[in-house]
């Protein structure tokens, strides 16, 4: 649904919580217009929630709030992060993704892109330790889900001879303050030649040349799980995390009510960190034994 010139997403039955649909890549400055247009739009929504935007940092509105975070990465040159923001064992990736004949570079998103993609997608099923939902797409799935916010985004491509083995895809705000990957991923097979490296690094070079202040990585601790080997990948590379005012407005009683009773919080969050271990590497086992015994996508 678009209101106030913004696509609006509405999540959950019993309680709907309605987001920017680019929530983590842009925000709103004035959320006002856009709660009196939630309110006057006929569809019932219990609660609105948007995230504050970098570089403001500090609460400015007085809704209610809870902290929410990011990996971000500040971006002048891409001399100045090259030479102060990543450590020698990032820059050896990076040269180690060049001699073995990665080259990233920005690319159109058209069919011989899009194809490219649907066999990333579906060369594995399982990717850290759960099941890829991006796997057993058809092309045309793949484009249409690639296909959106095309006036914001920018696509890159690794390529080891001419193959795509690797892309990514960055969308810009709308006053180009920030891009966010949407899409990150590099070929299992490929990943030797640190393909991915590759990419972080025409990602820098590509919003340095757009004057873009920040690069998003989406968040850099998820729940209780404070750090893994993905937050580990994001540090290596310059990212940092940052804390950033998340605010929920109530807009029904039952909104209030779920509010003060914490219902608008993942069910996730209840379970204490050791025991969600526990079942991440349960599920990790049972997909991998799972993929032992499915049949590989077959090309188009």
């Amino acid at each position: 649904m678009k209101l106030g010139g913004q696509e609006i997403q509405i999540d959950g039955g019993f309680l709907r919580i309605a987001r920017l649909a680019l929530d983590t890549y842009d925000s709103i400055d004035d959320p006002e217009p856009m709660l009196a247009a939630l309110r006057e739009s006929g569809t019932r929504i219990d609660l609105f929630t948007f995230m504050q935007k970098l570089p403001d940092v500090s609460p400015k509105h007085v809704y209610p709030m809870e902290w929410d975070n990011v990996a971000a990465l500040r971006i002048s040159t891409f001399e100045q992060w090259w030479t102060k923001q990543i450590n020698t064992t990032a820059r050896k990736a990076v040269r180690k993704a060049e001699r073995s004949g990665i080259v990233a570079r920005e690319v159109p998103f058209d069919d011989e892109v899009a194809r490219g993609i649907w066999t990333l997608y579906n060369e594995c099923p399982i990717r850290q330790g759960k099941r890829f939902w991006h796997y057993g797409k058809d092309l045309e799935a793949v484009r249409k889900a690639n296909g959106t916010f095309l006036h914001q985004s920018v696509f890159i491509g690794a390529f080891l001879d001419e193959t795509l083995v690797g892309f990514a895809k960055l969308v810009c705000d709308q006053d180009r303050r920030q891009a966010a990957f949407m899409q990150f991923l590099s070929m299992k097979r490929h990943w030797d030649k640190a393909p991915s490296r590759a990419l972080i690094a025409q990602a820098v070079h590509s919003c340095a040349e757009r004057q873009i202040a920040y690069l998003l990585y989406a968040n850099f601790a998820y729940g209780k799980r404070q750090s893994d080997s993905l937050s580990y990948f994001k540090q290596l590379n310059g990212f940092r995390r940052i804390d950033l005012p998340r605010y929920f407005i109530p807009l029904t009683p039952r909104g209030r009510a779920a509010l003060r009773l914490g219902m608008h919080r993942p069910w996730i969050d209840r379970i204490p960190e050791s025991l969600l271990a526990q079942l991440r590497r349960a599920r990790r086992l049972w997909y991998e034994r799972s993929a032992l015994r499915r049949e590989p996508i077959s090309e188009l």
